[in-house]
């Protein structure tokens, strides 16, 4: 991700909107620390970027996963495991 300082920012503007516009996010930095993170508004690299099902075939649910520990719940809810 390029890095543009305030007043490389200020100067390129009009480029810059374009470049966030096609997908590349940059960051604008001000004495020489990021302050902001500039992406366009529907791009897939932005924060709106849908996190719904990321881990998808890394991990097995088992078949009763919806009844695992059902008898110790039901314990609880009759007064608890003593």
């Amino acid at each position: 991700m390029q890095t543009f300082n305030v007043h490389e920012a200020k100067t390129q503007l009009s480029r810059l909107i374009a470049l966030a516009g096609q997908g590349e996010p940059f960051v604008i930095a001000k004495a020489g620390k990021p302050l902001v993170k500039v992406t366009a508004i529907n791009s897939p690299n932005g924060a709106q970027r849908s996190r719904l099902g990321f881990m998808k075939g890394t991990m097995t649910v088992p078949e009763d996963f919806d009844r695992m520990g059902g008898d110790a719940l039901a314990q609880l809810f009759a007064g608890g495991m003593e």
